[in-house]
């Protein structure tokens, strides 16, 4: 849906400009693009760099930014359970903006090192390039709060891919309460 609403709002229309072919399963993609599949492929990490580091294509394009700063991951509970557990709520989006932090005050072979453990399918080298691709494109925020213009864009981009038909008001939505405590003890 991203890639998609990239190209339109770049004045390309996705159904009669191009062929997608979203039939590839998912995992597959890059390997199918290296085989000689398509003139370009959408992936992921490690995908997109592992292609570069073995030949078989380069990075043309990041999706996050000329996106904009899309809510890729978001957590969600149940109204009921944050009012009872507030401090569990807490706790787990302290952890998270303690990692943001981390990645804001260290260097891409830092940060990588740290998150080894955590890829073990993925060569140390391909994980720092991968890294530093995100360090550059300053992929990760400074703070876990979920902005309005970034919620808006989300809708923008469910709209036009005909998945939502109405827009729910942020303000019943989404709680960035935990999100900015959380930021200010940083």
């Amino acid at each position: 849906m991203i890639f998609e609403y990239i190209l339109r709002q770049n004045k390309i229309d996705p159904e009669t400009d191009l062929t997608i072919d979203q039939s590839i399963d998912f995992g597959s993609t890059a390997a199918a693009f290296s085989g000689g599949k398509g003139d370009f492929s959408v992936e992921f990490e490690p995908g997109a760099t592992t292609l570069e580091l073995e030949g078989d294509g380069y990075v043309a394009a990041s999706l996050g930014i000329d996106s904009g700063y899309v809510p890729y991951t978001a957590f969600s509970a149940k109204a009921e359970y944050m009012e009872k557990n507030p401090d569990v709520i807490q706790k787990f989006t302290n952890a998270l903006q303690k990692g943001l932090n981390y990645v804001q005050n260290h260097s891409p072979e830092e940060i990588a090192e740290i998150i080894a453990p955590q890829f073990k399918e993925t060569d140390g080298k391909t994980l720092t390039a991968i890294v530093t691709r995100y360090y550059k494109q300053d992929t990760w925020k400074e703070s876990l709060v979920f902005e309005e213009d970034s919620y808006q864009l989300l809708l923008d981009i469910l709209s036009e891919a005909g998945e939502l038909t109405a827009d729910p008001p942020y303000e019943e939505l989404v709680n960035t309460s935990f999100a900015q405590k959380a930021s200010e003890n940083k």
